[in-house]
């Protein structure tokens, strides 16, 4: 894993945009990339199978955004939650959802990801997930970056966030949300839970996730969903109690009987469970989506003016796929990209122009909303010893209304894939200063 050297385009414009189309530079230091993720004595060898099962995790490219653009993003993630906080949504919301999303034991939710992508009108707010991956991933990858040129170092190598603090930062916002259920009770153990975990893709960093919980004091082990126990009024795991769940489920209303443990000891209020069904049913599920990029529904809502002029500029409108609509939609769906209620990470989402008769008739079938088309921005990246254009979006990590830290995800095709050359998890820098 040595550094990769690629002389630097000389003329691209010190400017975000500049930069994202001209330089095919690479920042990734390889060497630098293994001691961050092998940090951890117990983690020596990690980077080798990551190479190995996942090559293209990792893209060695870095992306720019500007002040403007970062601001931008904040005053949506910040409008979001104005809305999200309105007693007549959260009526609305949790109207329509599962009973157990009204339950509210008092966490927030760790990790919402809000997913943007960079139009030239300004970022578009593309989709909002409760259980976003990659935050430790996209520290050691920030972390490993090496400026190529001195215009990098003077005007574009600004990170989006204190990347020494920053795993201070995640871990105070999980004892944050146990304070919110448990108050001053310890916090002893934390599992970080999938069904059958180290198939994950995102496997390495719940590995890293639990060496951080526990080099700041918390006992933390990754552990398969299924296997946990509901008995004697608390949730255990292979005889061990478990105080804390980071859920790393898409079963987001815990409904399958795989993790009929995990959810009656959260009925009870017996585990707390990070990110948990409330906050999926509050800001995940697509049809919020409708009501977010509505001027009308908002203003019904008593949403502040000025927070719905951020979030009528911000977020693409969005409206559910109804018999009533069907016509209409399948008359523009060409403009329109199709997404399920309930999905995440692309799956079974469509663009309306690669729509087929068949596939529509699913869609129909099933729970859909279709949002305006936000073509995403682009990337040049040096892959496979060519120059290349890539997609681009951007994920902002948010807790409590406010930005923590930005990633990016390059790739080809439709949705975001880790199977691009050139591709994956890419590190984000402010460019500070302009030269044409």
């Amino acid at each position: 894993m040595n550094p990769v050297s690629i002389e630097p385009a000389r003329f691209c414009p010190i400017t975000a945009d500049g930069l994202n189309r001209g330089c095919t530079c690479r920042t990734l230091n390889r060497d630098r990339l293994r001691r961050q993720l092998e940090a951890d004595p117990s983690l020596a060898g990690l980077a080798d199978e990551i190479v190995r099962t996942r090559p293209q995790l990792f893209s060695a490219t870095a992306v720019f955004i500007s002040p403007e653009q970062l601001d931008r993003m904040a005053a949506i993630v910040a409008a979001v939650e104005s809305v999200v906080n309105l007693p007549g949504y959260r009526e609305m919301v949790l109207g329509t959802d599962p009973a157990i999303a009204r339950l509210d034991p008092g966490p927030l939710g760790a990790f919402l990801g809000f997913d943007f992508h960079l139009a030239s009108r300004g970022p578009q707010l593309i989709e909002i997930n409760t259980n976003a991956g990659g935050a430790l991933l996209n520290v050691a990858l920030a972390r490993a970056q090496e400026a190529c040129c001195r215009e990098m170092i003077t005007a574009a190598f600004e990170p989006t966030a204190d990347l020494d603090n920053l795993e201070l930062a995640f871990f105070t916002m999980f004892t944050e949300e146990w304070r919110r259920q448990r108050g001053k009770v310890s916090l002893e153990r934390i599992a970080i839970v999938d069904d059958d975990p180290a198939a994950q893709y995102l496997y390495p960093e719940f590995q890293l996730f639990e060496r951080m919980f526990n080099r700041f004091g918390v006992e933390a082990f990754v552990a398969d969903a299924r296997e946990m126990e509901w008995k004697r009024n608390r949730l255990w795991h292979r005889g061990e109690p478990v105080d804390l769940v980071y859920n790393r489920l898409t079963d987001f209303y815990l409904q399958e009987p795989a993790h009929a443990a995990l959810r009656a000891a959260y009925e009870a209020k017996a585990v707390v469970v990070t990110p948990n069904p409330r906050a999926h049913a509050l800001y995940a599920d697509k049809r919020n989506l409708v009501t977010l990029s509505d001027d009308h529904a908002l203003a019904a809502l008593g949403a502040d003016p000025e927070m719905r002029k951020v979030l009528l500029a911000g977020v693409p409108r969005t409206a559910r796929v109804t018999p009533e609509t069907a016509d209409t939609l399948w008359t523009e769906r060409r403009k329109l990209f199709f997404k399920p209620t309930a999905g995440y990470g692309g799956k079974a989402a469509y663009r309306g122009d690669k729509l087929t008769r068949r596939v529509w008739t699913e869609i129909l079938e099933g729970d859909y909303v279709a949002q305006a088309m936000v073509p995403p921005s682009e990337r040049r990246v040096e892959a496979d010893g060519a120059g290349t254009d890539l997609k681009l979006d951007v994920r902002a990590y948010v807790y409590r209304g406010a930005i923590q830290f930005v990633a990016a995800r390059l790739y080809q095709g439709q949705t975001t894939n880790f199977r691009t050359p050139g591709g994956g998890f890419a590190p984000v820098f402010i460019v500070r200063g302009e030269s044409g």
